[in-house]
């Protein structure tokens, strides 16, 4: 049937290594290796998990600045069959609706397309709105926390979506995008010599000014960024304390105790 599906993924720090700074509240992206964000692995194993059963075409799109080439290559050691990184300082400081809007127009840019899947959300930003926002900004429909792909056609996907309290089975006319969980599939582990050949790979390039055409360049970064952080407050942590009572002192020292906090 030769599907063509369309993945965005995220380039994104290590987040058990990657340190936040206080004083800016921002993650502090140099301290630690960069990644394709995990939930996004999962996705992408969906995409090409399709194309091996039915045929078909896995494009991988990212935005950043140029380290995110990484992603891109493990992307396409993993089965992708091209990638977008869109990288230029007009996309810059980006928050979710600009940087869905961003890739939504090159989504538009790339012309047809049958299917895009997102991951669940990402590990610095934890909103899980990117993937709602480009169906949104496409005009197509989509569900969130798929959990499953139980059949697909080039009409429609009927998928099985957690909703926390209820498993549904979702039907969507194609084009559509769907947003999977980590219980859909296991990714792959990408060979050594598939590493090889995505090392010598042709990453496509996107300035902004090549979305001229199909997208409102205002609209991106912090111009087209309309959520602003005013504060970060990061929670101190709590440690329980707890005293051993020997048997025989138990009932006079419970009754201390509820006296010093007040309930009796």
């Amino acid at each position: 049937m030769n599907f063509n599906i369309i993945v965005p993924i995220k380039y994104v720090p290590d987040i058990e290594k990657v340190r936040f700074d206080t004083e800016t509240g921002r993650i502090d992206r140099s301290s630690a290796e960069g990644e394709i964000n995990p939930f996004d692995l999962n996705a992408l194993e969906a995409a090409v998990r399709i194309k091996e059963k039915y045929g078909g075409f896995v494009t991988v799109i990212s935005m950043g600045p140029p380290p995110a080439e990484k992603a891109l290559r493990d992307a396409l050691a993993r089965g992708a069959d091209k990638a977008i990184l869109l990288s230029d300082i007009k996309f810059a400081g980006a928050d979710t609706l600009a940087t869905s809007y961003a890739i939504s127009c090159a989504i538009r840019k790339l012309g047809s397309y049958d299917l895009v899947i997102c991951g669940e959300k990402t590990v610095d930003g934890d909103t899980g709105q990117v993937g709602a926002e480009i169906a949104e900004f496409l005009g197509v429909p989509h569900s969130y926390y798929v959990s499953e792909i139980r059949d697909i056609s080039k009409k429609n996907i009927k998928v099985v979506s957690d909703f926390g309290d209820a498993y549904y089975l979702v039907e969507l006319e194609l084009p559509a995008l769907i947003s999977v969980t980590k219980d859909i599939n296991s990714p792959r582990l990408p060979t050594f010599k598939d590493k090889m050949k995505a090392r010598r790979a042709e990453i496509t390039v996107w300035k902004a000014d090549v979305l001229a055409d199909v997208c409102d360049i205002d609209k991106f970064g912090f111009k087209g960024s309309p959520t602003t952080v005013s504060k970060v407050i990061i929670p101190k942590e709590h440690v329980k304390e707890c005293c051993f009572i020997k048997e025989e002192e138990a009932v006079d020292k419970i009754v201390e105790v509820l006296k010093e906090i007040g309930v009796v």
